[in-house]
C-alpha cells in the first residue's frame, strides 16, 4: 500500500511482535508478528496507528521500537521489559517463496496483556485489531463493552481459548481448503459470535459474509520473493477500506492488493 500523509482513522493493533530470522541462502532478520505487520501496514495507508504489545530489554527489543517509530506508528504503549527476551521465529523459505516457520520463541510476548492505563487509550480507538495475544480473549470482550470496534487473526498459533470469535466485528481465518471448507468456516464464525467472516485463501482468494451472502475475492497474479506477512498485509488492506466505509467486496480486492505487494520483498513490509 503506498504511503499517504493524510491521517484518516485512529487505529490501534495489539499482541505480537517478532523478529523474523530467515535461514540461509536468505540471511536475514527483520521485524515483523501479526500486531506489528498491520499496524505498520495501516500506518503506511495513512492511518494514525498506535502498537500495544511487549519487547525486551535487548537489541531486538530497541531495533523493533526503532524500526515501528521510523514507520510512524505510535510506540508510546510499546512496553519494555527488563532482563525479558523479545520474541523471534525461524524461517525456511522454498523456491516457491512459500515460508515454513521452523521454531517460535513467544519471548515476553506470552504473558503480555494491557493494562489498565493501556485499556483506557484503547477505548478511545476507532479500532483494534488483536494478533497473537495471551490473555483469553479479555481485551477484546472489554473492549466491545466499551463500543470499540474489533477485529483478530484467529489463525495465529495460539492456544483455542485466545482465539474464539465471539464479540468480535470482523474475524479473519486462513484457510488453504476448498471453497465449501472456507464457507463452513465462515459460518461456523458467525456461529461463534463474529459479525463479519473473512477467509483468507492464499494464492486462492478469499471469502468473506456476514451471514445471508457471500463474497468473493481474486488473489492477484504476482512474482512472489515471500510470503511472510502477506496474510496481515491482506488484513490491513481489508481494514483500511473497511474503515472508510466501502463494500465488502471492494475490502477484499484492497486486501489481495496489499498482499500482493508484500508477496514482492521479504518480511511483511520492506525495511532495511
Amino acid at each position: 500500500m503506498p504511503r499517504q500523509r493524510r491521517m484518516i482513522a485512529r487505529i490501534a493493533t495489539v499482541g505480537d511482535n517478532c523478529i523474523d530470522r530467515y535461514l540461509p541462502p536468505i540471511d536475514r532478520a527483520l521485524v515483523g508478528g501479526n500486531a506489528v505487520n498491520v499496524a505498520v501496514n495501516l500506518a503506511r495507508a495513512g492511518h494514525e496507528t498506535a502498537y500495544f504489545g511487549a519487547v525486551g530489554d535487548d537489541p531486538e527489543g530497541r531495533r523493533t521500537r526503532e524500526v515501528l517509530a521510523s514507520q510512524s506508528v505510535d510506540v508510546t504503549s510499546l512496553r519494555t521489559i527488563a532482563g525479558g527476551r523479545t520474541s523471534h521465529t525461524v524461517i525456511a523459505t522454498g523456491a516457491d517463496g512459500d515460508r515454513h516457520f521452523v521454531s517460535e520463541d513467544f519471548g515476553v510476548c506470552r504473558g503480555y496483556r494491557p493494562d489498565e492505563r493501556d485499556m483506557i487509550r484503547l477505548m478511545k480507538m476507532r479500532h483494534v485489531h488483536i494478533g497473537w495475544l495471551d490473555d483469553a480473549g479479555i481485551t477484546k470482550r472489554a473492549l466491545v463493552q466499551a463500543g470499540v470496534s474489533v477485529s483478530q487473526d484467529l489463525s495465529v498459533n495460539a492456544e483455542p481459548r485466545n482465539i474464539t470469535p465471539d464479540a468480535l466485528t470482523i474475524a479473519f481465518i486462513s484457510s488453504d481448503g476448498s471453497e465449501a471448507e472456507a464457507r463452513a468456516f465462515a459460518e461456523r464464525t458467525l456461529a461463534g459470535g463474529a459479525k463479519l467472516a473473512v477467509i483468507m485463501r492464499g494464492p486462492l482468494g478469499s471469502l468473506a459474509t456476514s451471514g445471508g451472502e457471500f463474497f468473493r475475492g481474486a488473489a492477484l497474479p504476482v512474482a512472489v520473493t515471500d510470503t511472510t506477512g502477506a496474510g496481515d498485509s491482506f488484513i490491513a488492506g481489508f481494514l483500511s477500506a473497511h474503515l472508510a466505509g466501502r463494500p465488502v467486496a471492494e475490502c477484499l480486492v484492497e486486501g489481495h492488493a496489499a498482499a500482493a505487494e508484500t508477496c514482492r520483498i521479504f518480511g511483511g513490509f520492506a525495511q532495511d
